[in-house]
């Protein structure tokens, strides 16, 4: 909301001139306001870095460090990279060992280089914690890990992303003055959320830049705002869809709102990609607006004020004709995050049937459950909680389904199970069971929430080969015996049968992996530690 509010101080113009140009407080109000609004996306490499570690179970400050080390201030700020030439970078900004060179250039705001130089620090620390004498890895295991990768990130990784980001750059001025400009509208409004997700869509700003220089005005701009509406239109068919849930309603509230001023980060980080479903109808819904708004030839004047302000950006002869796609990339993508969710389509996590809601949309439907999420749960306090199959452990990064392995529902571990019984992590009760039969929602006594999804894709079995021991609302004790499964039949049927135990309300409770992995485990072995934050 800080950033929208800052795009309509900056870009927003009355009577030729913007709020900051006409109001020395205001303009105070908006330099001031970047502390809080805008920081964290010059320094979002340092809190990548750092959350790849933890979620690694590796050194977490060495992560830190990482990260700082892409964002440095003796480094060619990557939001300056785009207006300085190469000729200048190769003099004032490069460091000259002699017989080669390398760029000294930052990663503010960039995802993929920050996350891919996370997982190979924490992949050496590993190697080396294997390989070196404990007496002495306090001492090399971090030398030999994190020199390295700074080396890596700084010559290969970071070099790749940027590679990527000028072939996009290459691709979009190509489509925008060829003769098809109409479907690469389309295309690109499909497209521009997942370049948001990895930090690329900055390299979209020098092309605006270029085409308003060149022809008074940009066709770009329009597109990407609508893909800002869109996602805030997403968001708001959740909330509507999850109204019951408070706790999400925080978040996808001022979510939606910010993206309509123009800020999509918050809904797609906070409520789209963890449900995935209104992430994807908001791609399409950017995609038909954006493809409308090609056809229709709309063009902005300038570039920054987005969300819903962004139609004061177009040219006033296409302000008009701008409401169309407009209301495309709001009504869209509500009716496909309905039908979606309903249908089960790119939804895994918040499926509804007879009438039950899915534990992912409201988790607090039961009387019982109600009664533990009132609770107060003392800060630190440790929940065990046990492995509900035996079977091997491994690492909830090497799932098959990006859904789990990216952590996007939770974090947990991975169980490939040499059993078909599933019995209960702890104490607790059912809040929810699927129809099919294939997932299972718990809340320990303590306020833990855990979700054992048996298999991937096994909802398509429509409960075939399940047989359940227990019904949503029921309270259970460590070690019961809650429902079964044939394996053969699920592999037979060409599907996986790794089971993801993850817990779903990390913002409470930080999950911590007992033991090394991969190992194998029992059922009623201990699996993991909830420690309440």
């Amino acid at each position: 909301m800080i950033l929208g509010f800052r795009n309509i101080l900056e870009g927003v113009q009355f009577g030729g001139s913007t709020i900051v140009e006409n109001s020395q407080f205001w303009a105070g109000v908006n330099s001031f306001l970047w502390l809080p609004g805008e920081a964290i996306f010059h320094f979002l490499p340092v809190g990548i870095a750092w959350s790849v570690t933890r979620k690694m179970g590796t050194t977490q400050i060495l992560g830190i460090v990482l990260g700082i080390t892409l964002v440095s201030p003796q480094l060619l700020n990557a939001y300056a990279v785009n207006g300085t030439s190469a000729a200048e970078i190769a003099k004032n900004w490069s460091w000259d060992f002699g017989f080669f060179t390398m760029d000294k250039i930052g990663y503010q705001a960039q995802v993929i280089p920050a996350m891919a130089a996370g997982f190979l620090l924490a992949y050496l620390e590993k190697f080396f914690r294997k390989h070196i004498p404990e007496a002495v890895s306090m001492i090399f295991v971090p030398l030999f890990a994190l020199i390295p990768t700074i080396i890596a990130a700084h010559a290969i990784i970071g070099p790749i992303g940027w590679k990527i980001g000028q072939g996009i750059s290459f691709v979009v001025n190509t489509g925008l003055t060829s003769s098809l400009s109409w479907l690469f509208g389309g295309i690109f409004g499909i497209l521009y959320a997942p370049l948001v997700i990895t930090g690329l869509h900055h390299t979209t700003l020098a092309i605006d830049s270029q085409l308003i220089a060149d022809f008074g005005s940009t066709n770009l701009w329009p597109l990407i705002d609508l893909s800002n509406i869109a996602q805030g239109a997403a968001v708001f068919a959740v909330y509507l869809l999850h109204k019951k849930n408070k706790k999400e309603a925080e978040i996808s509230v001022p979510a939606t709102i910010s993206a309509w001023l123009g800020v999509t980060e918050p809904a797609m980080f906070g409520i789209n990609l963890k449900y995935l479903y209104p992430f994807v109808a908001a791609m399409i819904g950017s995609g038909i607006a954006g493809m409308v708004s090609t056809l229709m030839g709309v063009r902005a004047n300038s570039i920054g004020v987005g969300g819903l302000p962004g139609i004061l950006a177009i040219r006033g002869e296409d302000m008009l004709k701008f409401t169309i796609p407009m209301v495309i990339a709001i009504f869209v993508p509500i009716i496909l995050t309905f039908f979606f969710r309903q249908a089960g389509i790119f939804n895994k996590i918040d499926l509804v049937g007879a009438g039950d809601a899915a534990f992912a949309s409201d988790p607090a439907t039961l009387e019982g459950a109600q009664q533990i999420a009132k609770t107060e749960i003392p800060k630190r306090t440790l929940v065990n909680v046990t492995s509900p199959l035996s079977g091997e452990v491994r690492e909830l990064a090497t799932a098959t389904d990006p859904v789990f392995s990216q952590g996007i529902m939770g974090q947990g571990v991975i169980i490939e199970p040499s059993e078909g019984v599933l019995t209960a992590p702890f104490d607790g009760i059912v809040s929810a069971f699927f129809p099919t039969k294939h997932a299972i929602g718990l809340i320990s006594d303590a306020g833990v929430e855990i979700l054992m999804h048996i298999g991937m894709d096994t909802v398509k079995l429509d409960g075939k080969g399940f047989e359940a021991f227990v019904s949503q609302g029921d309270h259970v004790t460590q070690g019961q015996r809650l429902l079964t499964f044939d394996i053969d039949l699920i592999k037979s049927q060409g599907l996986i049968v790794e089971t993801p135990v993850i817990v779903t309300n990390q913002d409470s409770f930080q999950p911590d992996v007992s033991g090394q992995l991969p190992r194998r485990i029992q059922s009623g072995d201990d699996l993991l530690t909830a420690t309440k934050i």
